[in-house]
């Protein structure tokens, strides 16, 4: 390659050697440096690699063009094309089998010298050897050769051994080629196709054309100027590319008209393209002058590929080097590992990393692909975070059915583990907002019912009366009176905080029993005191402290309650004041807050964050004057809506401030699924309209529908119609008559035929089961049933193989037409079919359409038949 830029080729099967043309050949062997220094005389490739030149080769002057022999054996013979057409068979090294020595030096000569251009070896018969020549008047340009035929020492013409420098007469020269094509034209590149061992891809002049050795008189060809560099995909045999200029086509050998997709022209010309032998679909592609290899993803190419749509492609870039890149080479095995040369012989080793495509699972699993490996991230077994994860807890939420208690509302915070206090303290208060709206509605039916949904804010805003906080003396005082001075709003918010139950009787008693029951002593006291039972609060202390999972310091804490004395220069308020922060109990802190403070001003216990919302908010319902609350209560709202406390739901209740609240919630934590039982709890119509809530809805069934749990999502939608009768959608598919093309079912249950009742077609639910054999509008009979013959619409008594446990769950009992057995079912590929329950009695225990002579694999063509709902496996 005399006067050119060198270039570069891997051994095929020697994965560690590599051959650079130029003036001359030399061999090198590549090396890992990773683990070992760097040797005297060697090149660095990379920050891993170094490579040691083996020999040097410059016995074949005039290089145009070289080919490695890709057969085992010899391991490094080379065919080196020459300015004057010649073919020499070189080597590099010494090769011990005796057999192929006579190979070397061997030269292939053609009638007429002229430059070879091109060399492709037989991948099949390793033997024969393909030349492209220029072009000559009187001579074929594509001359294959057998390099074992026998020689032909005759008396060469001296024009055509003229610049043969060095040749002696023991040269051995054969000048009959196997097969001469392509006569008057010239041949630019030329490929083996791998299908075939007599097929040959050849860009002439101004064609590429295929050479069908069993009959040389004909060629297929297309017109066309990029003939240049052809070379056919190795995993798709179909598959060429060729280039002219700057611009490279794709070819589909099936469809060689035109080619099947142009790639955008560069601005310089082309000097190689070469597909990647490690990686489906991945070509290379390098221009003049440049240092950056361009490559393109032809993974996603559909085949076949039709007439009018172009496969799409994914373009990249890379840059293996600073300086101009002469020529590059893929390694024949290691993957996306390439060699670089620039013009002054500079080497590279560079691997081309492919775009790592990361992939959630809806179960949290962590997949990504690289290359030709696929990594999963799995968790340890001992690693308990995965059971921290919001989408493994609404997944195992959803399993249990949560949300969806709409009678014992409460319960929710069960069915989700109950591990979480603000959800606890969410459901509890849905739970008596549902509770109170009910029993409002009961009393004054479309009076105050929606002013419970708008939470303690709206309520408190709506009080008339003017409650002034007062202190009273412990002696005196009857524990129920100052209850009883609340007005109505302030009464209705303690029950919302669950300090009273409904009804007229207002004692905190039962609260106070089942927060002793659950073993929380230190509320139940602190509650108690609020109601200013001291008596109850010391001896609910003492009962914690005697009891088994009690504290005994809450014997300490009752006998200093019992001194309590309203003198404000006593020993016991300075005490008290002094070391109460020193409680680690939030509820014991507040109590002797509650004991020292001065009249009216009680911000020791407002504003302790560790105290329940409720119980605060309860405090100052009692002991605030108007003005006071509705600062306080506003306060706590926007603090609650800042921090996304699901605890403020109290406050704000299902209005505007509870849909910004339960943003803030789940941006903080994801979840999806709490905001969208929350509000479809009891929302106003425009609150369920909102985008925000929307959004939050669609979202978890897309998640439900990921995890396929295809059941829970019905659920949940036949639950959010009940609580949002908008959000009913209206029917998308439905059973019509092949004649009139009405609506069979809807025919039945909305029009009846003259004026008769829905008993005639079956629907009241009568015991006669009366049939409708005819569609209701126009009275033309319908189908039969393949199996029973009867026609569709008559109601089955009973299905071979049939049972109760053939539905799953009777989701809506209301307004059915018929029971799923008796529902219409058919192929939309044979059109055959019949009741439901025969059916899938039926292909219980067979394939085929039940109607005689079709062979239609009716449940085989369902792709989704093989899908099972996951909501049964356990996690």
């Amino acid at each position: 390659m005399s006067g050119t830029k060198p270039d570069i080729l891997w051994a095929p099967h020697q994965v560690d050697r590599f051959v650079v043309c130029d003036s001359e050949l030399s061999l090198y062997h590549v090396e890992s440096t990773v683990n070992s220094e760097l040797k005297a005389g060697s090149l660095r490739l990379s920050e891993d690699s170094a490579a040691t030149l083996l020999s040097i080769n410059s016995d074949t002057p005039y290089m145009k063009c070289v080919a490695w022999y890709l057969n085992y054996d010899p391991e490094c013979l080379l065919a080196v094309g020459q300015a004057n057409g010649r073919v020499v068979l070189t080597s590099l090294g010494q090769d011990h089998n005796s057999k192929f020595k006579d190979l070397i030096g061997k030269e292939f000569v053609p009638k007429h010298a002229r430059q070879c251009n091109t060399l492709a070896w037989n991948p099949l018969d390793s033997n024969w050897l393909a030349a492209g020549l220029d072009k000559h008047r009187a001579d074929f340009s594509v001359l294959i050769w057998d390099i074992c035929s026998k020689y032909t020492p005759d008396i060469v013409p001296m024009e055509k051994v003229r610049l043969s420098a060095g040749e002696t007469e023991t040269t051995l020269l054969v000048t009959k080629p196997l097969y001469e094509l392509g006569q008057n034209d010239a041949c630019l590149s030329l490929c083996w196709l791998p299908r075939d061992q007599k097929l040959l891809l050849a860009g002439m002049h101004r064609n590429l054309a295929i050479f069908d050795l069993r009959n040389t008189s004909q060629k297929m060809f297309v017109n066309t100027k990029a003939v240049q560099g052809v070379t056919v995909d190795p995993y798709f045999h179909d598959r060429v590319a060729s280039f002219y200029e700057g611009q490279v086509a794709i070819w589909d050998l099936r469809k060689f008209e035109k080619p099947v997709l142009t790639l955008t022209e560069q601005p310089k010309p082309l000097t190689k393209v070469a597909w990647c032998p490690t990686r489906t679909g991945l070509l290379a592609t390098l221009t003049r002058d440049s240092n950056i290899i361009r490559l393109y993803d032809m993974q996603h190419t559909p085949t076949p590929i039709g007439d009018e749509t172009e496969p799409t492609i994914i373009e990249r870039s890379v840059q293996p080097c600073d300086n101009y890149i002469a020529s590059f080479a893929w390694h024949p095995t290691s993957q996306n590992r390439m060699i670089v040369v620039t013009p002054n012989r500079t080497m590279s080793d560079f691997t081309v990393f492919e775009r790592i495509s990361l992939a959630w699972s809806p179960i949290t699993s962590l997949m990504w692909a690289c290359g030709r490996h696929l990594y999963e991230c799995a968790e340890e077994e001992n690693d308990n975070s995965l059971e921290k994860d919001i989408a493994t807890k609404m997944r195992l939420r959803a399993l249990s059915r949560y949300g969806l208690d709409t009678e014992q509302v409460w319960r929710n915070h069960i069915l989700a583990g109950n591990e979480d206090p603000q959800l606890k303290s969410l459901w509890y208060t849905l739970h008596f907002m549902k509770q109170y709206t009910e029993d409002m509605d009961q009393k004054s039916p479309g009076n105050k019912g929606s002013l419970v949904y708008a939470g303690i804010k709206s309520i408190v805003k709506s009080s008339l009366g003017m409650v002034e906080s007062s202190r009273h003396n412990w002696s005196s005082l009857d524990k129920q009176s100052d209850i009883q001075n609340l007005n109505e709003e302030r009464i209705l918010a303690l029950q919302l905080c669950g300090w009273i139950k409904k009804g007229m009787d207002v004692d905190v008693g039962p609260f106070l029993n089942s927060l002793v029951q659950e073993g929380e002593w230190e509320r139940a006291a602190a509650v108690a005191l609020f109601n200013l039972d001291i008596r109850r609060a010391i001896q609910i202390l003492n009962e914690g402290a005697s009891s088994e999972k009690g504290d005994l310091n809450l014997n300490v804490v009752a006998m200093a309650l019992s001194g309590y004395t309203d003198e404000k220069n006593s020993l016991w308020r300075e005490m008290c004041s002094t070391l109460r922060l020193q409680l680690n109990n939030p509820y014991l802190c507040v109590m002797f807050a509650f004991l020292t403070s001065e009249t009216g001003s009680y911000d020791g216990v407002l504003y302790e964050n560790k105290v329940a919302v409720r119980d605060r908010v309860a405090f100052a319902c009692k002991f605030l004057s108007d003005s006071q609350l509705n600062r306080y209560i506003e306060k706590l709202t926007n603090e609650m809506k800042e921090a996304g406390n699901l605890e403020g739901i109290l406050l704000t209740g299902l209005t505007k401030d509870g849909v910004d609240l339960m943003e803030s919630y789940v941006d903080r934590t994801g979840d999806v699924q709490t905001a969208s039982y929350c509000m479809l709890q009891g929302s106003p119509l425009d609150v369920l309209k909102d985008e925000r809530v929307q959004y939050w809805i669609e979202n978890y069934r897309n998640l439900l529908d990921a995890w396929r749990f295809w059941h829970k999502r019905a659920e949940f939608d036949i639950h959010r119609s009940k609580l949002d009768p908008s959000s009913k959608p209206l029917a998308q598919v439905f059973v019509s008559c092949n004649f009139c093309g009405k609506s069979i079912s809807y025919s039945c249950s909305t029009v009846p035929h003259q004026g008769r009742g829905f008993s005639q077609y079956g629907v009241s639910g009568s015991p006669t089961k009366s049939k409708v054999t005819s569609c209701p509008g126009c009275r033309k009979p319908l189908p039969r049933c393949a199996l029973c013959l009867i026609n569709m619409g008559t109601p089955v008594s009973s299905c071979p193989g049939g049972s109760k446990s053939d539905e799953k769950v009777d989701l809506s009992k209301d307004k059915k037409l018929a029971q799923f057995n008796n529902w219409f079912t058919w192929c939309h590929n044979c059109r055959h079919g019949g009741h439901a329950g025969h059916m899938l009695s039926w292909f219980r225990d067979h394939a085929e359409c039940p109607v005689s002579a079709c062979t239609c694999k009716c449940m085989q063509l369902d792709t989704t038949g093989n899908l099972v709902p996951a909501e049964t496996v356990q996690p």
